[in-house]
């Protein structure tokens, strides 16, 4: 609403002062969490589920703190109004006959106490401000709260997902997802802001799809904060720049037609009316008619990205391209595995299942309990920090796009049931753990995930591929990584143990994009491979990825172990391959 005057100005009884306040006190509060945004910028809170789950208690403290301001405010209403309705009576009976009124001492009495007394208690009931605790609170609680680049994180992992698993805006917008216990919907703001982040990112093919979302949602009749000629002004934009001339001008024409006056609008149609008569001239074709039938949504083709073997990662993850055959899987058998007679697994022998022959790559059931599980959780938790990879260049540990998740790594002296994992993962591959790394605990977020990579370093990639400007030739380079090791002394990354610390409901499974394994997450179980053949060359076929998470919350743990120490419990091989 816009304020004529001050509130100084309103009768006790207009609403309009009371809804000024209001909004003072929302701008206030609005003030207050943009100015802790501001000093948070590495939160990435949307990064993991688990720390997630502490905003849902956070917010429903914060509502209950409101609802007590929203029933002192009334409560402090009520006796306003009550003063207001009593002096309106008496004043109506003294403005009549003022000398008359007067004339009796008692009423006189009584104005000079009301003015001098009553009228000041009123004021101070007036100023009174029943905001001071619920801002108190969430000043408190403003430290937890998520920043811009977490919403604008949250908004690329939803894209994640819609790109991945094929899913189009609107199934997304309605909540159909599969696995899903709580229904959730977007609405035209929702679908407009993410489109908008799309935009910021000169992400044009997602912010047609958004922005086409929202205008649907708006030509049903769905209310909104932002109109038809904003969305229709991204809209058409981002059309254009993905190629399709006609419908940019359509769509510039639609929106020019809702608001005659759009300045933008205007000088767009202009430009791309220009460019297409150019276009029709070049080609002796004469320029096509408005087109008068309803505008219908299209899907543009999705832009080339950076990573060389997306669609086969892709394709995995939505459980097509698998290459589990009839032939193979009759290689594949389950036995009790005792760790090579080992005292601990004698009596209680692992259970070992195979997942793929070549390269090899087991599952022990029953890995982790359910207790171990929630202990590890519970110390890795308040440790858990944005992920990160190893920077080839300088060394330097980075956050990475194509690594989205938390992590937090725990030492066999932090907790007694981390020695007892470790010893246990000894016991089951038969390589030691002292030169391995600490386990690593991870837990992905919205649309957490892992990009295909390798857990060993490499060798330097051919240097035909590495062509300057080239954003393959970059991804490539990012993950050469010839002395990534170098400094632990320990040599290269021999295997990998991979506990699964939670069941997820779609999604999250661990694909390998060179032989089309898909290994999908089991709680309590865990899978193992060895990174490098005895020879000690890197075996490429292992080269895997962390599905994003669509539906769920997955938590992990895994140990590294180095070549350093392993030479008697795996000798070399006779040749580089074995």
């Amino acid at each position: 609403m816009r304020e004529s005057s001050s509130c100084q100005d309103c009768s006790l009884e207009s609403e309009g002062c009371v809804s000024v306040k209001m909004m003072k006190f929302w701008l206030l509060s609005l003030l207050l969490i943009q100015s802790w945004c501001s000093r948070c910028a590495e939160a990435e809170i949307f990064t993991s589920i688990g720390q997630m789950t502490d905003l849902i208690f956070t917010e429903k403290e914060l509502v209950q703190s409101l609802k007590e301001y929203i029933r002192k405010e009334e409560s402090r209403l009520v006796q306003i109004k009550s003063w207001a309705s009593k002096l309106d009576d008496l004043t109506h009976t003294a403005t009549a006959d003022p000398e008359g009124y007067l004339s009796h001492p008692v009423n006189a009495y009584k104005l000079v106490k009301r003015l001098n007394t009553e009228w000041a208690e009123l004021e101070s009931l007036v100023l009174q401000d029943p905001a001071d605790s619920f801002i108190s609170n969430m000043s408190v609680q403003r430290q937890f709260f998520p920043d811009e680049e977490d919403e604008k994180g949250a908004a690329k992992a939803l894209m994640r997902l819609q790109d991945t698993y094929k899913l189009d805006s609107e199934s997304i917008s309605k909540g159909r997802l599969p696995g899903v216990t709580f229904n959730a919907l977007l609405s035209v703001d929702d679908c407009y802001d993410m489109g908008k982040t799309a935009y910021n990112d000169h992400d044009y093919y997602h912010t047609v799809l958004w922005m086409q979302q929202a205008l649907k949602q708006l030509d049903e009749g769905e209310e909104a904060v932002v109109s038809k000629p904003e969305v229709l002004d991204y809209l058409s934009y981002s059309v254009y720049q993905m190629g399709d001339l006609h419908r940019a001008i359509q769509l510039t024409r639609r929106l020019l037609a809702v608001e005659p006056t759009h300045q933008r609008g205007g000088a767009n149609l202009r430009y791309f009316e220009r460019l297409l008569g150019k276009e029709m001239r070049e080609s002796n074709t004469e320029q096509p008619p408005v087109a008068e039938a309803p505008i219908e949504f299209r899907t543009y083709e999705r832009p080339v990205g950076y990573l060389p073997d997306r669609d086969i990662y892709e394709a995995l993850c939505r459980g097509e391209g698998v290459k589990m055959t009839t032939e193979r899987q009759k290689k594949l058998f389950c036995r009790y595995h005792n760790g090579n007679r080992n005292p601990r697994l004698l009596l209680a022998p692992m259970k070992e299942e195979d997942e793929w022959d070549s390269p090899r790559i087991v599952r022990y059931l029953d890995a982790l309990s359910d207790t171990e599980i929630e202990r590890i959780k519970e110390i890795s938790k308040p440790q858990l920090a944005r992920a990160t990879v190893r920077d080839p260049k300088s060394g330097v540990l980075t956050v990475a796009n194509y690594r989205v998740s938390k992590s937090t790594w725990l030492a066999a002296e932090d907790d007694p049931v981390v020695a007892r994992v470790n010893q246990r993962i000894e016991d089951i591959t038969g390589l030691t753990v002292e030169t391995a790394e600490l386990l690593q605990v991870a837990n992905y977020g919205v649309g957490g995930q892992y990009e295909p990579h390798y857990d060993f370093s490499r060798r330097p990639f051919d240097s035909a591929l590495k062509t300057d400007g080239n954003r393959l030739a970059t991804y490539l380079n990012y993950r050469d990584e010839p002395e990534a090791f170098k400094s632990l002394g320990t040599g290269n990354r021999v295997a990998t143990f991979l506990n699964y610390m939670s069941d997820v409901e779609a999604g999250g499974a661990t694909v390998f994009t060179d032989f089309g394994a898909v290994v999908r997450p089991r709680k309590g179980t865990a899978v193992f491979w060895y990174n490098l053949f005895r020879s000690g060359e890197g075996d490429y076929r292992t080269k895997h990825a962390a599905c994003p998470v669509l539906v769920g919350s997955k938590w992990v743990s895994n140990k590294w172990f180095h070549e350093r120490g392993q030479e008697f419990r795996r000798p070399c091989g006779l040749t580089e391959v074995d």
